[in-house]
Order: structure tokens, then sequence, then C-alpha cells
């Protein structure tokens, strides 16, 4: 028998490390390949890891509720299936340039740590600087200077991670705030909040923290402009309660109104490629993938993202599969991570519950999101060659949300009256 080690795969872009939730068999367990063998989430996603091949699993090296990093082995299976030695090579690269990362980015914090080591506890003045505030200081290159010349707001002018923030701010500079420790911890920038008593304190889970900690970056890091239009989408209702039983007998899907949003929008950026963007510093990185995101609602209340890669390369046969495939395993947390990264752009429906129009926060580091509304039938204004006629219609409002750093409201508008067009105009080959 063969004596492998399984490890932590990589788990979408940016992420080095995983917490183990929970192991799905024992030791001495059979399993199969692909297999699923244990739970884990990160900062992203929380995900299985399965399998890589048939065996034993003979030994359980990461126990449960350890922080493994990608590439660190977390259990031992045996197998009869003999490795190749390409595979083999393959898998030791593989490992050896996911340990390289870790480490340049463990080699980084070190010496970050070490300059702030060996900066001197006091400024000239004669300032107090604890270990916290001068780490910050080395890690955003501030110097004696500027921080003898604040003014602190601790104990006998002591300097504190609050005041480092704020001059960090007033200089328009992002910084990802530090964990606070020890006595710094009281000192809150708002003071709580008072209760009643009868109130219900709900601390939040992991991912709406994570949720929480995205948006407000989202909104620091770009300026939100929302624009919004209408659209008389009657003639693709009609046609979709036309087909969509045979589109369910033909294919085996539902089709549901997202893939056919999803299309439009994928088909709207073709035309307008300017919206499939990120920033970065002074720079614009054009996206050559289009990339759609799909905001999920997940039975806990929280949000998750899925991605359709190549939305625009896909027919609506494809784009139904996708949409369906990814919001089912989304809601049983049945997702990849690399499902969950790449996109480009994104799409959130407010029309499953019912709403007319929102302003979406952009999903960063994309440009720009496009808001759904409800369809609703409404009275409208049509032209005929014998004048205008008030009908009822199929209207629903579409709205979009922008970095107005690099995206001005002519671009969005003519993104929108595309994406109009397209919708009031949809009838795509079917099989």
């Amino acid at each position: 028998m063969a004596r492998m080690n399984i490890v932590l795969p990589a788990m979408g872009e940016g992420v080095i490390e995983a917490t183990i939730n929970k192991w799905l068999i024992t030791e001495g367990t059979e399993v199969k390949e692909d297999d699923p063998l244990v739970e884990v989430a990160t900062d992203k996603v929380d995900s299985e890891v399965p399998s890589p091949s048939a065996g034993t699993v003979t030994e359980i090296i990461a126990k449960e509720g350890s922080v493994i990093k990608v590439g660190e082995t977390i259990a031992v299976l045996e197998t009869y299936i003999e490795t190749s030695p390409e595979d083999v090579i393959k898998i030791e690269k593989e490992v050896e340039r996911i340990r390289e990362t870790i480490e340049s980015e463990r080699q980084e914090k070190k010496e970050i740590q070490v300059i702030s080591q060996e900066l001197k506890s006091r400024t000239p003045a004669g300032k107090f600087l604890s270990p916290l505030v001068r780490s910050i200081a080395a890690k955003e290159g501030i110097s004696y200077t500027d921080l003898d010349t604040m003014k602190g707001t601790g104990m006998d002018g002591r300097i504190t991670r609050d005041d480092i923030l704020n001059l960090l701010n007033a200089r328009g500079r992002a910084l990802k705030a530090e964990p606070a420790s020890g006595s710094e911890k009281a000192e809150k920038e708002a003071p709580p909040l008072p209760s009643s008593g009868k109130d219900e304190i709900i601390e939040m889970d992991r991912v709406r923290k994570l949720i929480a900690q995205h948006m407000v970056m989202s909104k620091k890091t770009s300026p939100h402009v929302t624009s919004f239009i209408d659209a008389d989408v009657t003639r693709l209702v009609n046609w979709r309660n036309i087909v969509k039983e045979k589109f369910l007998e033909n294919v085996g899907q539902k089709l549901t109104l997202t893939p056919i949003f999803i299309d439009a929008a994928a088909r709207a950026l073709v035309d307008y490629p300017m919206l499939n963007i990120s920033v970065d510093g002074d720079n614009i990185i054009l996206k050559k993938n289009i990339n759609i995101g799909m905001a999920t609602a997940l039975p806990d209340g929280n949000l998750i993202v899925p991605v359709i890669k190549n939305a625009n390369e896909k027919n609506l046969t494809g784009l139904a599969k996708a949409v369906n495939d990814l919001a089912e395993r989304a809601r049983n947390n049945k997702l990849k991570p690399d499902e969950i990264t790449g996109g480009t752009f994104t799409v959130t429906n407010f029309g499953s519950y019912n709403n007319l129009a929102g302003t979406p926060i952009i999903n960063q580091p994309q440009a720009a999101i496009l808001g759904i509304g409800a369809v609703r039938k409404k009275p409208a204004v049509l032209e005929t060659p014998d004048g205008d006629v008030i009908a009822i219609r199929h209207i629903m409002i579409l709205s979009l949300s922008y970095d107005h750093r690099v995206i001005d409201g002519a671009l969005a508008g003519k993104y929108l009256n595309r994406l109009k067009d397209i919708l009031e105009n949809y009838s795509p080959e079917l099989p």
C-alpha cells in the first residue's frame, strides 16, 4: 500500500489558511475518490475537502478548531493506487509554491516586527509608544517627527492605536485595522449603545462579520454613484411563459428570469467593456473575461456571490444550468472556493423579494454592480400610429452602482440603455 499525505488544498486567491470545522470521517474509515473528508472555513467561504484517492484514512492530524496553512498535511491516507513519479513531482512543486508564498508573507510580517522592535519606546519629545503603536508606525512609515506632533488621547497624552488610525485617515490612506489588545481594547471610537434590559444581544456570526467588513471597505474605497432606468419587459415575460414548460422538458432545467438577466448583462458588457474593470492604484485593469457574480441569499440570512465564469460565452441553456446549480449548492454549503472568486461584475436581484429597486454596494475589487427590481404590471404610455395610448405593461427598474473614480454617468447611462434595449427585444434561440 502507498502512503499519501492529504494536504489542505488551495482555497482560492488570497487565501493562505483555513479553520478545521468538522471531520466527516474517523481514523480507519475507507473512502472513495472525491468523498468529502472534512468541512473547513476560510475568510471567503465554507467548503469541504474531498479525498484525492480511494483508500483508508489511517491518521487525522489536523484537529477540529485548528487553523491550518494551505499545503500543510491534515490527514494520512493509505491507498493501493501507486502515484507516478511525474505526479509526485507535480504535487511537490505545487506544495513548494504554496509554502514559498506563505513564507514570503511571514517574512514581510517578521521584517515589520523587527523594525517596530528596533524603534524606541519613546519619541525624542518623550511620548510613550506601545508595541502596537510602534508596529503600526513601522508598517505605515510614520516617522518620529510625525509622532511627536501628534496629540495623544490616551492617559497622560499617550498615543493610542486610534490616534494612529485617525492620522492615516487624515492622510487619505487605507489601513486594515489591527486587532486591539490589552488596555487599548477599552478605547473605543464610540460609546456602547444603551440597552433597556429587554433587548436581545445577538453576536454576528463569522460570515456576517466578514460581510460587514467587506461592505465598509467597499464604501471607503469607491465613491458610489447609482443610476436608474426602467424597462418594459412585457415581451420577455410573455415569451418566457410560453417556452418555460418546453424548456424544462427538453433541458431538464427551470427557466427563471435570473439567467436571462445575466445573459443580458453580459451582452451589454461586451458592448461597454469599460464597466468590466478593476482599479489598482492609478491603473485601470480591463478584464478580458466576463465573469458574472450572482448575489445569493443563504438560509441563515447571510449572502454569498458564486461566479459564472465567461458568462458571455454561454447560451441561455448553459446559463440556466449554471444559475440553478450554483444557487442550489450555495444554499447547501457545497460551493468550491474557486466558484466564488474571479468575478468581474455582479448582478443582485431585488425582485426576488418583491422590491422595486435598490442601491447595491460594489463588490470589491469590481467597479460596478447591477441591481434588478421586481417585474410588475403597471399602466404605461405607448406610442402608436394613431397616437399615444395607455396600456398595462410589465415594467421593471434597473439600478447600476459604479465607482465614480473610473466610471462616469455617461458611460453608466449608455450601459443601462443598451441593457434596456436587450431586455425589451429579448428572443434567443432554444434547443
